[in-house]
């Protein structure tokens, strides 16, 4: 007979050092508000077919490609449209949007990012994603709930302090400001043109922006609770392995924007860094940009 195995054991959230503990909640906090009509639960997948195999029992799906980027130009729906988006998932002034999804809240953290950009501040971020819910023996549904159409308000976006785009990165990088890149360590050093697993295309050349720090995202979550590791060991990786500080202007990239944007929450949400930029152009525009200057290690 098959032996069932435990489940690793998780420091609660209040006890980990956190700059902004508030903003995440842990899978015990959303299985009691399952029920909240104040809570809205949202699943943001990098496989945007995986919510319809089963997901928490509530949750709305919000799909990466289809709902948060403008289907012509590379760019973000406009206010009207996400608006109508989180309206439409029954969202309303008073509630609580709690993230969560696959690969360790990857993309949960993306569509995070992109709401931040729209002044929304009701946001938290279920800890350990879809994983550590199915780890802990959580039921899942393939019942898509609806509801009343919410009336959320939404400003308009404002990129400034949160996004950074070519030309900044160009003079960020001259100036030789601190910037990080998230990637796997065979694209940082240009050995491959995305990361292991997937296929091996998307730019004309590997490498990485020159002073850049290769910190890979995925070293921000434990791999046994898919959770984020305590304050201690994120500042043990990022400020004494790393040298990063927590009041410097700090640019973060990926391939597209997506881990990185793991690693802005983490900096700015779990360690106090007030002035990370998210670089969502990334390595998909850097590294197909006439001239632009790479650097191998």
């Amino acid at each position: 007979m098959a032996q069932e195995q435990a489940v690793p054991d998780v420091m609660p959230i209040d006890r980990r050092g956190y700059a902004h503990p508030e903003v995440l909640v842990s899978t015990a906090w959303v299985a009691e508000h399952l029920s909240d009509p104040k809570v809205r639960l949202i699943e943001s997948d990098e496989d945007v077919l995986l919510y319809e195999t089963g997901h928490i029992p509530g949750a709305v799906k919000v799909d990466w490609v289809a709902d948060l980027n403008d289907p012509l130009q590379r760019d973000y729906v406009g206010r009207e449209r996400l608006q109508a988006l989180l309206r439409s998932k029954g969202v309303s002034r008073d509630t609580t949007i709690v993230l969560y999804g696959d690969k360790n809240n990857w993309w949960a953290t993306y569509t995070f990012w992109v709401l931040r950009l729209f002044g929304l501040e009701n946001l938290r971020l279920m800890d350990g994603g879809r994983l550590r819910w199915i780890q802990e023996g959580r039921p899942l549904t393939t019942d898509a709930p609806t509801y009343p159409p919410g009336d959320i308000t939404v400003g308009e976006r404002n990129d400034a302090g949160l996004r950074a785009f070519r030309e900044e990165v160009l003079a960020h990088m001259r100036a030789g400001r601190p910037m990080v890149d998230v990637r796997s360590p065979e694209e940082y050093r240009g050995e491959r043109l995305h990361m292991p697993d997937y296929p091996n295309e998307g730019t004309l050349r590997g490498g990485h922006i020159p002073g850049a720090r290769s910190i890979p995202w995925g070293r921000a979550v434990s791999p046994e609770t898919h959770t984020f590791r305590p304050a201690s060991e994120l500042r043990t990786i990022y400020e004494q392995e790393n040298g990063l500080k927590r009041d410097a202007d700090t640019v973060v990239y990926c391939r597209i924007g997506e881990r990185s944007s793991h690693t802005w929450f983490a900096l700015t949400y779990l360690l106090g860094f007030d002035r990370v930029r998210n670089y969502d152009g990334s390595w998909t525009e850097w590294g197909n940009a006439v001239r632009a200057p790479i650097e191998k290690p």
